[in-house]
């Protein structure tokens, strides 16, 4: 789904809307994606979710709950055994139509910016009737972004840097979420938006574009300095490299309500550096 079009499936519309909230008393809503999950806790409707996704660990009693599969693997089976009312599906999920056949109400998403994230939080709003809230954590959201973003060591400003987010390598290109934050943060990335969102890159591409800093999971970039020619990049050299345990690199690599905070856990890992 692209980033212009509707985040509500068209031919569930009618299914997904709720007048003012009015039907929430008896709504069950399964989340199938940790930030959709996140999304509908800090819009005020946490005990509502009856079902997540594997990767959903929280907030507070979420972890709890039944899980449903991961997000490419997501079980019709146990999503239709929780009997919800409602299904977010994330974007690897490919359930909507089968959901929609047994008459449940369905909206999926595909989050890959920021604006794809508002827009994210604002159809969410408007499905539980908190429209004034969701425009109250969207703008939240922008002042932690303005926040983190005045943390920022002034050495540190328009420096390149690359994100792995994967094997292959896998790459976050300066189209995604994440790829924002760091702009917002005055940072250059070197995987750019004609590369698509997320890419394979070339190990050597990487070397010639010698990155100043490097942020990825700490279990991949343990041994850089092993990979032909990365000793020698500024970012190895000069130890400026952030290695995210997993509950870190989770937070940033979820596109929802905690991009703030993710950007302020990059800030404090900048302003680590030697």
């Amino acid at each position: 789904m692209g980033a212009k079009g509707p985040l509500v499936l068209p031919a569930l519309a009618a299914a997904c809307c709720l007048a003012g909230g009015a039907a929430l008393a008896q709504q069950r809503i399964v989340t199938v994606a940790p930030s959709l999950t996140e999304s509908v806790c800090a819009l005020g409707y946490c005990e509502r979710i009856v079902g997540t996704d594997r990767y959903s660990t929280g907030p507070g009693p979420v972890a709890d709950l039944p899980k449903v599969g991961g997000l490419a693997d997501a079980s019709l089976e146990r999503i239709v055994a929780l009997r919800p009312d409602l299904v977010l599906l994330g974007p690897r999920t490919r359930l909507d139509e089968r959901l929609a056949q047994l008459g449940i109400a369905v909206q999926s998403f595909n989050v890959r910016t920021h604006a794809e994230q508002q827009a994210m939080l604002r159809a969410l709003g408007h499905t539980l009737g908190e429209t004034a809230r969701a425009e109250a954590l969207i703008a939240q959201i922008e002042r932690e972004l303005n926040a983190a973003a005045a943390r920022v060591p002034a050495r540190l400003r328009g420096r390149s840097v690359y994100v792995e987010i994967g094997l292959g390598p896998k790459a976050a290109s300066s189209a995604t979420f994440i790829g924002e934050t760091l702009v917002r943060l005055g940072l250059v990335n070197i995987v750019g938006a004609d590369q698509g969102f997320f890419p394979r890159v070339n190990p050597e591409w990487i070397v010639r574009r010698s990155p100043d800093l490097i942020i990825g999971p700490a279990a991949m970039l343990s041994n850089l300095a092993q990979r032909p020619g990365w000793a020698q990049l500024p970012a190895v050299r000069g130890q400026q490299v952030c290695a995210l345990d997993a509950e870190r690199m989770a937070l940033l690599e979820r596109p929802g309500p905690r991009l703030g905070e993710a950007a302020h856990m990059l800030v404090d890992c900048l302003r680590a550096f030697p």
